[in-house]
C-alpha cells in the first residue's frame, strides 16, 4: 500500500507548491487592490484588451459562474467594462478602462518579485513553467478526447 502513502502522491506537492506560489502574490497583489484570480484576468486582458467572457474563460479554465462575480467587482472599481454585443446580446465583451491599463504600469514589477522570492534561476523557472505546461496541455487532451 505505498502508493496510498502522502509522500508518494503527484498531487499534494503540486497542491501546495500552488498555494504557496499563490500566498507570495498575495501581498504583492494586496498593494495594487487586486486578488489573485482578479490579477489572471487583468494579465489576460492587459495581453488582448478586450475579449469575450467565454473566450476569457477559456483562457484561464474558469466557468462563467467563477468569473462573473471576478468581472463585477473589477467593473465596479472600473478597470473594465461589461458590454453586450449587439448583434448577439448572449456575447458580453469585457474591456479595459483607462484606469485598468494605468493599473499594469503598477504591476510590471510583480512577475520579477516573484521570481525572486522563489529564489530560482531564470531557467529553473522556465523548465518547471514548460513542464506544467506540458501536462497541462496532455490532460486538456485528454479531456478533449473523453468529450467526443
Amino acid at each position: 500500500m505505498e502508493y496510498l502513502k502522502l509522500s508518494n502522491q503527484l498531487c499534494f506537492p503540486l497542491y501546495a507548491l500552488s498555494r504557496k506560489i499563490t500566498g507570495q502574490y498575495l501581498p504583492l497583489l494586496e498593494k495594487i487592490g487586486l486578488t489573485y484570480p482578479q490579477y489572471l484576468v487583468m494579465l489576460v486582458l492587459w495581453e488582448e484588451n478586450s475579449l469575450s467572457v467565454k473566450e476569457l474563460g477559456n483562457r484561464l479554465m474558469l466557468d462563467s459562474g467563477t468569473l462573473s462575480p471576478l468581472l463585477k467587482k473589477l467593473e465596479d472599481r472600473e478597470l473594465v467594462t461589461r458590454t453586450r454585443l449587439k448583434q448577439d446580446e448572449r456575447v458580453v465583451i469585457i474591456a479595459l478602462t483607462e484606469s485598468g491599463e494605468a493599473l499594469k504600469e503598477r504591476a510590471v514589477t510583480i512577475p520579477e518579485q516573484i521570481k525572486c522570492s522563489l529564489q530560482l534561476s531564470g531557467q529553473e523557472l522556465e523548465q518547471l513553467r514548460s513542464l506544467a505546461v506540458g501536462i497541462l496541455d496532455k490532460l486538456n487532451n485528454l479531456e478533449l478526447i473523453r468529450s467526443n
